[in-house]
């Protein structure tokens, strides 16, 4: 899979919550966690981030939403059931992400809203655990911007294999 991505959560008040969303950012091959504001603690995420995921992926702490920092032409995605926001089946997501997820019993800030790139929803009836909803984004760009077979049209359908890798021809830039 090209491109990069990164989840975070904006004021956390389960630290238990976090552990169960950067593990599941580590699984699916996250390039860095982050959380701003909130009560994130190492040893009390660690109960449910079983995989130790601050050992073996980047995490960084913002104390607020002006000192969140990205790398450059990194776009940031709201997650938060806004009715102006994209649908998840409908929404493309960039190669360079970072997702961010609101508090568990509240929504992503203005100030962070302002900030984002792109704001998109999972449709469902009602909010979802914070942990839960990362891991849902995180499989749908997993299964978007990875190189899998297209699916059999029906369930007994047999698999057909990945398709070669085509190259083009070289590209050359003009300025």
């Amino acid at each position: 899979m090209r491109g990069y991505f990164g989840i975070g959560v904006e004021g956390l008040s389960k630290a238990i919550n976090g552990g169960n969303l950067f593990r599941s950012a580590h699984a699916f091959g996250a390039s860095f966690t982050f959380a701003i504001g909130g009560v994130w603690s190492r040893q009390e995420s660690g109960l449910a981030d079983t995989s130790d995921s601050p050992a073996q992926v980047p995490f960084y702490r913002f104390e607020s939403v002006a000192d969140m920092q990205l790398p450059d032409g990194c776009d940031l995605v709201g997650i938060e059931l806004l009715d102006a926001a994209v649908e998840l089946p409908s929404f493309r997501h960039p190669r360079a992400a970072a997702y961010v997820l609101g508090p568990e019993r509240g929504s992503l800030s203005p100030a962070l809203i302002e900030r984002c790139a792109y704001v998109i929803k999972i449709p469902t009836s009602f909010c979802i655990n914070l942990a839960v909803a990362g891991a849902v984004v995180m499989y749908d760009r997993t299964i978007n911007l990875g190189r899998f077979p297209a699916r059999p049209l029906h369930p007994k359908g047999a698999l057909q294999p990945v398709p070669a890798h085509v190259r083009g021809r070289p590209l050359f830039r003009h300025d």
